[in-house]
């Protein structure tokens, strides 16, 4: 089946064409280029459209480069001069979907950076945003974030596990005058907080041979007498260390792991 309006017709081939479907009726369909340069339409959705990011698997490898798994007959090739490394099969990496600028054919890179945008910049601190996760730096996580632009977790503030390739809800800590971004998987106010006062139960507990008699049923007076904390922070301390697998948490209060 051919679509279009007569000048620029695209191939639908008849495996993606639906039952009971008739000249005249809108499909909806994602259109690329096939390994003969023919723009080919199909109704199977690809995990990736253009300049979007996100986590593949390497199916094969071949003197090419590496070709992904987008959801697409055809797989992505992610050419050798488009990836940091050498991709091994099985591999699950994070990249972009750009075109080809010599053959117009839509390509994998996992080289993201170059694709986001670092200039205008139009966010305040504390604005919510959802990230993915695409590197580790000597300071933290780099994410890029809301599909555009790149962030920085630190690692010191980071309280539960990140992946590569993991998609997150985050807030804007702060833009820095060189325009880079700095993001917290909590709301404004809330690391200063606890930064803090997990620092005040680990020198506690270092203070106390590594147990500390206190847990969430503690009473808000002995915690505050122990540690001069609110329960409230307190709690929030704890469940970061937690997560961190610093503490564990038993019945008969806190142990340093």
């Amino acid at each position: 089946m051919f679509m279009g309006n007569g000048e620029d017709e695209i191939l639908l081939p008849n495996k993606y064409i639906p039952e009971n479907l008739e000249e005249g009726d809108a499909l909806e369909v994602f259109i690329y280029r096939d390994s003969e340069d023919r723009l080919i339409a199909t109704t199977l959705q690809p995990k990736l459209e253009l300049y979007e990011f996100g986590l593949l698997t390497v199916k094969s490898v071949s003197k090419f480069g590496a070709f992904l798994d987008w959801g697409l007959e055809k797989d992505l090739l992610v050419p050798f001069s488009e990836q940091n490394h050498p991709l091994e099969e099985g591999e699950s990496v994070v990249v972009g979907l750009v075109p080809d600028v010599e053959t117009d054919r839509l390509i994998g890179t996992c080289k993201v950076g170059q694709y986001l945008e670092y200039d205008r910049i139009p966010f305040a601190p504390g604005d919510e945003v959802e990230c993915l996760i695409y590197e580790r730096s000597d300071l933290g996580y780099n994410a890029i974030i809301d599909n555009h632009y790149r962030g920085l977790f630190y690692y010191n503030e980071v309280f539960q596990p990140l992946t590569i390739g993991t998609k997150v809800k985050a807030f804007i800590k702060q833009v820095r005058v060189d325009k880079s971004i700095d993001l917290s998987l909590q709301p404004q106010g809330y690391y200063q907080s606890v930064d803090i006062n997990t620092e005040k139960i680990l020198k506690k507990l270092e203070e106390q041979n590594g147990f500390l008699a206190l847990n969430d049923s503690s009473d808000p007076a002995v915690i505050y007498a122990t540690l001069e904390m609110s329960k409230k922070a307190f709690k929030k301390a704890i469940g970061a260390l937690y997560r961190e697998r610093i503490i564990r948490l038993e019945e008969d209060g806190i142990y340093r792991n």
